[in-house]
């Protein structure tokens, strides 16, 4: 079981291997084991990436992926106005086959733009049918994905093991893992959440929190995380807009990782996306989509909002520091950097061609600035996962692609005439400050 991909401009993302303007990479049993100018492998079946960019798959370190039927009616929605429309008027009408549509159809969008690994923080977790149904979209789908499991709003009780010892047991392994939605402080108090965190850490789960939706500054959330003790390397923490400088710097000492949303944090009111502030303290930002419903779901548009915002502000940041971000550092955050994030001999081979001769981008002056300045999902003509091809000549394989789009659309128009509200945009939640 042998691949190799030849005459490609690789990107590998690796330091020791360092990019190649014309090279080859070769894939023994879904492991990178060769990258080079050139590679004799006379056994191996060709793909041939003339014209083509080779550079690792794109991590989304956060997605709420089950949201996805309802993309771009949010567009101009404040995060007060998508807390009530999404979690307060939508959810309540989801059933389990809705979030595995909107599961399985958000991860496939994912992967067909470029974004081979995939966090899916799940806070939709209305009844166990629910649950099974959100982990069956990801696993139904080709990607490596992190099914972030969050026991959902509830603030009166922590997450019962034996509900997590469920869920985990459907999970065979292989491409899909599981990690904790952790509610901490935003969502809990305190005691629950320092409860949640200890149950996690006994069942060896990474852990995601998301601190500063809607600006912190002020309340020092992490700081009192770290009055308990409940800072740990293996918790990722989302957005920290608002969060002091010296709470950045606790999270940095803590080995702690961080996950940014720029277009959701500045359309929705969070504040400037604190890429720049966190390089500052010691960590290396990771980004995400966040959700569909207000922002576009592939990782160019959001590694160009990004950049443009940091550098306007004080200039730093490269394109090959976001490259960073969205491979092996996001990697290192979903603690998957033992397997991918680079195109490193030993690793999983979770690789994306992109179209070097496409008009749009041609000619393809600087990879990597090209590709954050100019790069969007029509490039990407070819994606593996572990070695397997489950994109190819710009479309998914084995795919029934026209079918799970009519069920979606079935899903989106029943949940929509429940809930009472257009598709069109002209809706605005009802919010306190009304």
């Amino acid at each position: 079981m042998r691949t190799l991909l030849t005459g490609g401009t690789v990107v590998s993302m690796d330091p020791a291997v360092g990019d190649l303007d014309r090279g080859d990479v070769l894939i023994t049993d879904g492991v990178i084991t060769a990258v080079a100018e050139r590679i004799d492998a006379p056994d191996a079946e060709v793909i041939d990436a003339t014209d083509r960019i080779v550079l690792p798959g794109f991590v989304d370190t956060h997605r709420h992926a089950w949201q996805t039927a309802f993309r771009g009616i949010g567009a101009d929605w404040t995060f007060a106005e998508y807390l009530v429309a999404v979690h307060g008027t939508l959810k309540p009408h989801y059933r389990p086959e809705d979030v595995y549509l909107g599961n399985l159809l958000g991860r496939l969008e994912a992967l067909n733009s470029g974004i081979t690994t995939m966090v899916d923080w799940f806070h939709a977790a209305r009844s166990p049918e629910h649950v099974d149904a959100a982990l069956a979209g990801l696993l139904d789908a080709p990607g490596r994905s992190v099914f972030c499991y969050c026991a959902g709003f509830s603030a009166d009780a922590p997450v019962e093991e034996r509900e997590l010892d469920r869920v985990r047991a459907q999970i065979p392994g292989g491409l899909v893992t599981m990690a904790l939605g952790w509610r901490g402080p935003q969502l809990t108090t305190m005691d629950i959440a320092a409860e949640d965190l200890k149950l996690a850490v006994e069942l060896g789960l990474r852990t995601s929190v998301h601190i500063g939706s809607g600006g912190a500054r002020g309340s020092r959330p992490v700081a009192a995380l770290r009055d308990r003790g409940l800072l740990r390397q293996d918790t990722t923490f989302v957005h920290a807009n608002g969060v002091e400088d010296d709470e950045l710097r606790m999270l940095a000492e803590a080995g702690a990782t961080v996950s940014i949303s720029p277009d959701v944090e500045l359309k929705m009111g969070f504040g400037f996306p604190e890429t720049g502030r966190m390089l500052a303290a010691g960590l290396r930002p990771t980004f995400s989509i966040d959700d569909c419903p207000s922002a576009g779901g592939d990782m160019f548009a959001t590694l160009r909002t990004a950049y443009a915002v940091q550098r306007g502000l004080d200039g730093s940041l490269n394109s090959r520091d976001l490259l960073e971000f969205a491979t092996v550092d996001g990697a290192r955050a979903c603690g998957l950097s033992a397997r991918t994030g680079s195109l490193s001999p030993g690793l999983e081979a979770d690789i994306v061609l992109l179209r070097a001769d496409d008009l749009s981008v041609f000619p393809f002056n600087n990879p990597a600035g090209t590709i954050v300045a100019a790069g969007h999902p029509g490039l990407v003509d070819t994606v593996l996962v572990a070695g397997r091809v489950v994109k190819r000549d710009g479309v998914l394989v084995g795919v029934d692609v026209q079918t799970l789009k009519s069920s979606l659309l079935e899903s989106r128009n029943r949940i929509a005439a429940a809930a009472g509200i257009p598709l069109d945009g002209s809706w605005r939640p009802p919010t306190e400050s009304d």
